[in-house]
């Protein structure tokens, strides 16, 4: 495995011991295949990271921990890694932990554990309940930043939240809703994938709100706790219409779109609307194939911006600003969704997610 980088580098970005990093360079027997693709991804964060002329300036590693499909983690790795270009000449090594699917006490060890290794900062997703409030809080203590991304965790002490404003998220999916029903009846699937998210319930709150005010016409039913996986939520999506004849629209707060479509086709139910948040690869393509209507999509990079300057902000100064500048929501259509190649330059304005 050549490199050209320190033993303590790669094991700070990995997250290991130098002694178990060392093991793993020279080939000795014992090592467990996981730990070796960690060492591997190590060392590829590294390269990618010191591409080019070395930079004077300060270096920070950060730890994004994220509780997410991985449709939506490979987005988020894809605008912190963009970002940290711009930011010279101050250097961010960023190392991701992501999971789809994680218990609260398994967040919180791993929050624990790198507390305990060391970090300059933690960017987080992840539910709001009392043990992860908990653990932000040892992170506090121990002089960590905590930034929450997408959904807060209001009652923590963590530095900033970045991310869209979520409740006017939820109300302009009702907003476009109601537009296409026109005042005639109609009944909304909400999907979200886990009711623990801060951000998922104040999108649904936004968008029971406004149906309630201008659309007392549209009925809303609801399911959870797919976590965005497409075996579970479709699962979940099937027995709902099984359930409720009248469903024939869908505003997807928790993702698996595919699946929920699939579940539409499955029980020979046509769909009138169809809104999403999150212009990744798959809903890009649902977009574009005309299965789904609205995306709402927010600048993950703008995000990752505001993430990286409220760490740097308080490794400065022992403020706490509440809140980053929020990402503007934008609703994304087959006829104005950006490149690709565009959107991951940073060469497009902010999209609602």
């Amino acid at each position: 495995m050549a490199h050209p980088f320190l033993v303590k580098d790669i094991a700070f970005q990995a997250g290991l011991s130098t002694a178990t990093v060392d093991r793993v360079l020279n080939g000795r027997a014992g090592v467990r295949r996981q730990t070796e693709q960690r060492v591997k991804a190590a060392i590829a964060e590294l390269e990618k990271q010191q591409a080019g002329a070395e930079v004077a300036g300060r270096k920070l590693a950060i730890d994004i921990v994220m509780e997410t499909p991985v449709r939506f983690s490979d987005a988020v790795r894809a605008a912190f890694e963009a970002e940290v270009a711009t930011l010279l000449p101050t250097v961010f090594r960023c190392r991701f932990h992501f999971a789809e699917v994680m218990k609260p006490a398994e967040l919180v060890q791993l929050l624990d554990r790198i507390r305990l290794r060391g970090t300059h900062g933690i960017v987080l997703k992840a539910p709001d309940v009392p043990e992860v409030v908990a653990a932000v809080r040892r992170a506090d203590e121990a002089g960590i930043p905590v930034v929450t991304l997408v959904t807060d965790l209001p009652n923590s002490p963590r530095v900033a939240y970045t991310g869209a404003d979520n409740r006017a998220a939820g109300e302009t999916a009702a907003y476009l809703i109601g537009s296409v029903f026109g005042g005639t009846p109609g009944h909304v699937l909400v999907t979200l994938s886990s009711g623990r998210f801060r951000g998922e319930e104040e999108r649904e709150i936004g968008f029971r709100r406004v149906i309630r005010e201008r659309y007392p016409a549209i009925g809303i039913a609801e399911i959870s706790e797919g976590h965005g996986t497409d075996a579970a939520t479709g699962s979940l999506a099937a027995r709902a219409l099984a359930s409720d004849a009248t469903i024939d629209a869908v505003y997807s707060i928790g993702g698996g779109n595919r699946a929920v479509l699939a579940a539409f086709e499955a029980a020979g139910r046509k769909l009138r609307v169809f809104v999403a948040h999150d212009l990744d690869a798959d809903n890009r393509s649902l977009l574009a194939s005309g299965k789904i209507n609205f995306v709402l999509h927010h600048d993950l990079r703008s995000d990752a911006r505001s993430a990286f300057r409220a760490i740097l902000d308080r490794s400065s100064k022992p403020v706490r600003s509440g809140h980053g500048p929020l990402s503007a929501v934008e609703i994304v259509t087959p006829f104005n969704m950006p490149d690709h190649h565009a959107s991951a330059k940073g060469e497009i304005g902010v999209v609602v997610g």
